[in-house]
């Protein structure tokens, strides 16, 4: 996958290892951020893989990340390098489909191919392939939403031009034309119960862009207040701060703060046991503290709360 990259590639003794122990040596040289020593060793690893269809089907999804992951540390990448991998990956394995499109669409979003990474978020939404797993049907919601998102990013970039062009109508229809796809696929997404902060921001702010308070009150009531979505903070944030730009009273306000007592442990919780066994690894190290009070003393000094609750008494 990551061959061509360089041309120049040493094959010494290191890479007549187990396929086990090169996957060691990737994972090392990652956390280390040798990312040329994780190249050479990630040529061989898919190699060695090859020899095995079974284990090469099931590390599949772990060499597409890995590729990527190191795409982005090597000099002079460029967008057909990812989208290459993404293509290969999306034919070498249909699991894993779907997730390829999604990642591939964030990589459009962040080169600014905005209908680009629409069009490719919208061949996935209609993409089948047997029986749909409980993980496929996940992705394929998030898909959803994500091609959402986009005609918001749309809307907003009509709505910027409104000013500048003599002919309004056309422009005005044309921008509310993306309002309403937004808006027909986001209401379905929102009786997903989840974590949809930015979704929602977004399509409340296009809710009072028409005046449709009663159907962004309505939003964000529902996403604060029902228990069938998981505690979130955030939620009552996005309440109070719409009903005090409309100019609620004091009362009114904090009675919003003050009518849900959210429990912080649990929060806490979920948001820290499942990265337990890899982020202090990964970003918490002796290393890692050194050259962030060097480097970056804002950093460090936002890391160090956290480190205690990953490392308590170290």
């Amino acid at each position: 996958i990551v061959i061509g990259y360089y041309d120049n590639i040493s094959y010494g003794s290191r890479f007549r290892h187990s396929t086990r122990i090169c996957l060691e040596r990737i994972r090392e040289a990652m956390l280390h951020h040798r990312w040329q020593e994780a190249a050479e060793y990630m040529v061989f690893y898919p190699q060695k893989l090859e020899g095995s269809e079974i284990e090469y089907r099931q590390n599949r999804e772990l060499i597409w990340r890995i590729s990527i992951e190191l795409l982005h540390h090597m000099p002079n990448s460029k967008l057909e390098d990812y989208n290459n991998i993404h293509e290969r990956m999306k034919h070498l394995g249909v699991k894993i489909y779907l997730k390829v499109s999604l990642e591939q669409s964030f990589h459009l979003m962040l080169c600014g191919q905005i209908e680009e990474a629409k069009q490719l978020l919208a061949i996935g939404e209609s993409w089948r392939y047997g029986k749909e797993s409980a993980s496929q049907h996940q992705t394929a919601k998030l898909i959803q939403a994500y091609r959402s998102l986009l005609d918001y990013v749309i809307w907003c970039d009509k709505k910027f031009t409104l000013d500048d062009t003599d002919d309004d109508s056309v422009t005005y229809q044309d921008m509310h034309s993306y309002f309403r796809q937004a808006s027909v696929h986001l209401k379905e997404i929102f009786k997903n119960p989840g974590v949809w902060d930015p979704f929602i921001v977004s399509y409340v702010e296009m809710l009072e862009f028409y005046d449709d308070h009663e159907e962004a009150l309505k939003i964000l009531n529902d996403y604060a207040y029902d228990d069938t979505f998981p505690p979130n903070p955030n939620a009552h944030v996005f309440l109070y701060q719409y009903l005090k730009r409309r100019g609620a009273s004091d009362k009114k306000l904090t009675k919003v703060l003050k009518v849900k007592q959210l429990n912080w442990k649990d929060i806490l919780s979920e948001t820290v046991e499942p990265r337990k066994d890899w982020w202090p690894a990964l970003h918490f190290t002796s290393f890692h503290a050194a050259q962030d009070s060097k480097e970056n003393p804002e950093l460090m000094k936002l890391k160090a709360p956290v480190a205690k609750i990953f490392c308590p008494g170290k």
